[in-house]
């Protein structure tokens, strides 16, 4: 659970919470926007968390602890990939735009999977001619400073140097992925 839904179920602000507490406002706008976990929190921070929100630190810290762990990126991709294929192309659009997992992803600097995601939505969207969310307009104007390969190219290029498989991959690429260069030429094919 996230603590701006905390807030809200006790009809406090964050500023309002940051007076009950003594917790500096910028401290805790910071576990608002999930830019910092309460695991990272001090001790004191969460007892004066707490007891703002009439609850106990281990309780607390049980609603807030972060549920979601990072698995690999290849892991990552091909979740994405069957969930594409469960839901159908409209559903996971309406879905993922509806959970904001793309900022979600990006407020916690998870920039590979932002970048995933929204390289999905706007390739599904190009397929089923649907104009793009304009949301992510300033995550489409950057992109990641290294190229990421699919393990299987990766590990091609590094047994035989000689072939240039990562330029002919890249070159093979979505053009939605390539553009926040991430190298993607199969969405479909998950078994």
């Amino acid at each position: 659970m996230r603590l701006a839904i905390l807030l809200e179920q006790q009809n406090m602000s964050t500023y309002q919470c940051s007076k009950i507490s003594g917790i500096p406002y910028t401290t805790l706008l910071e576990l608002v926007k999930e830019k910092t976990s309460i695991e990272k929190c001090a001790a004191e921070t969460v007892y004066r968390l707490a007891s703002a929100l009439n609850t106990t630190m281990d309780e607390l810290y049980q609603k807030l602890r972060s549920s979601e762990v990072r698995a690999a990126f290849e892991t990552f991709k091909s979740n994405v990939c069957h969930l594409v294929k469960e839901k159908g192309d409209i559903d996971f659009i309406i879905d993922t735009l509806r959970s904001d997992d793309i900022g979600r992803y990006w407020s916690r600097k998870w920039y590979p999977e932002a970048y995933y995601t929204l390289a999905m939505v706007d390739y599904l969207s190009r397929e089923n001619h649907l104009p793009l969310c304009k949301n992510y307009d300033s995550i489409r104007s950057t992109s990641l400073k290294k190229t990421i390969y699919p393990r299987d190219i990766e590990l091609a290029a590094s047994l035989d140097p000689s072939l240039d498989v990562k330029a002919q991959a890249a070159a093979e690429s979505i053009p939605e992925f390539i553009r926040f260069n991430i190298v993607e030429k199969e969405i479909r094919n998950v078994c």
